[in-house]
């Protein structure tokens, strides 16, 4: 698979941020938030690991910003703790089908 090709990801509410080079780390997440709001998907888990905690905090400010977040928090220790945030959306008034 060529690494600069699009795909698919599922619209599942998890996402694992691993598999993305960390420049299209905002991006992604804030296209998924986006369609997951569409899609009536309203409580999110973003993981995206502890280590020094650099994309734990960018994420935090890109959620932060976009329009639609109620909230965010930490997942709990059982969910990944602070290696994972927990995101509650505010519904979209556009809804797209499943």
């Amino acid at each position: 698979m060529d690494p600069a090709e699009p795909f698919a990801l599922p619209i599942d509410g998890e996402l694992d941020l691993h598999a993305f080079a960390p420049r299209d780390v905002a991006s992604v997440v804030e296209e998924y938030v986006r369609v997951c709001r569409e899609r009536g998907i309203l409580s999110l888990r973003l993981v995206h690991g502890r280590g020094k905690g650099v994309r734990r905090a960018e994420v935090r400010r890109l959620l932060g910003e976009l329009p639609g977040i109620r909230s965010f928090r930490d997942a709990p220790s059982s969910s990944g703790g602070w290696g994972a945030t927990l995101v509650d959306l505010v519904p979209s008034l556009q809804r797209l089908p499943d």
